[in-house]
This record gives structure tokens, sequence and C-alpha cells, in this order.
């Protein structure tokens, strides 16, 4: 386990996972920001590229497990990410969408942010959010986040417009 919350507990991945992990990849509703949903093969690449982050930085994206039932609701975590003309410290997430619109991405998210600042001592973190994903700029901004910028990410022979949110280590939230 990496860490805790009131509801949750966030572990790494492992190739168990993967079955999981497709019902949102696979998802075309869940993946709308990434426009398609994955093959296996993109699955697999995914999940072995967040085992690969675990041995690089110590992080990447983790599974979400309900405290209280054991089931694997999403996967959130920490990423380097290009934003251009930096390598930031991402905050990133995305569930099963069963299970959107319950607080769970807010209350990882919050968890990572605290685990960001306080474990790895980083001076300020960043969510980065395609410019049609409403719900997730919602999170950064319970979250405590606001935009600093925005970037065009070229993905699927789309360009994609982001919104990078940030909070410094010990900003004042404004909620």
């Amino acid at each position: 386990m990496i860490l805790e919350t009131q509801r949750l507990y966030l572990r790494e991945m492992t190739q168990d996972d993967y079955a999981d992990l497709c019902e949102i990849l696979q998802d075309k509703d869940a993946m709308y920001a990434y426009e398609h949903a994955f093959s296996d093969e993109e699955a697999h690449d995914w999940l072995d590229r967040q085992l690969a982050r675990y041995e690089t930085y110590g992080f990447g994206l983790w599974a979400v497990i309900d405290r209280e039932t054991g089931t694997f609701l999403g996967q959130a975590g920490l990423t380097m990410q290009d934003i251009g003309d930096e390598e930031v410290l991402e905050i990133g997430y995305l569930f099963k969408r069963r299970y959107w619109h319950h607080g769970y991405a807010t209350e990882a998210a919050r968890a990572l942010k605290a685990y960001a600042f306080s474990i790895l001592h980083a001076p300020r973190v960043y969510s980065i959010i395609r410019d049609n994903n409403i719900a997730s700029q919602n999170v950064a901004r319970r979250n405590g986040m606001h935009v600093v910028k925005t970037i065009v990410k070229h993905y699927y022979n789309i360009d994609m417009p982001h919104f990078v949110f940030c909070i410094e280590n010990g900003e004042r939230e404004t909620l």
C-alpha cells in the first residue's frame, strides 16, 4: 500500500490488474478525452509503462482500491509529464465509469497532492487536463489548483488543447 484515505487505498498495479485496467482503457466513453478506446496492445503498453515508472521514479499511476470491499475502482497517481518547456510532476486519475461522480477522484487527488508535498517534497504539482474534460477540471479545482497555461498535445492524429493546472507547495487553497 502506498497511501490511504478515508475510503480508498492506493497500491502498485501488477499484471493481475490488466482486466480491471481494460475496463477503463477499453471503454470509449471513459476514454473520451483520448478520442478512442485502447486496443489490447495499447492497454498492455499502458500497464507496462506504469510498472517501469515504479522502477524509475518510485511512483506512477497506482491502483485505487475501495478499502471496504477491495474493489478496483480505477487508477490514480503521480507521473512525470512534458508540458513543452519543462517536465513536471502530474497528478492523474482514471476511473471505471460506474465509479464516476462518487468523489473518488477528488479524494485520491487530494491524497496525492499531500503525498507529493510531504513525502516527495515537490515544490509544486500539476494536472494536465483536456479542454473538454470538465469533470477532471473540477477535480483539479477542488484540489486547490488553478490554470497556469494552456498547451496543445498532438495525439491520435488530433491536436488536443489542454489546460495546465498547478498548485505550489504551501500555497493557500482558495475554493
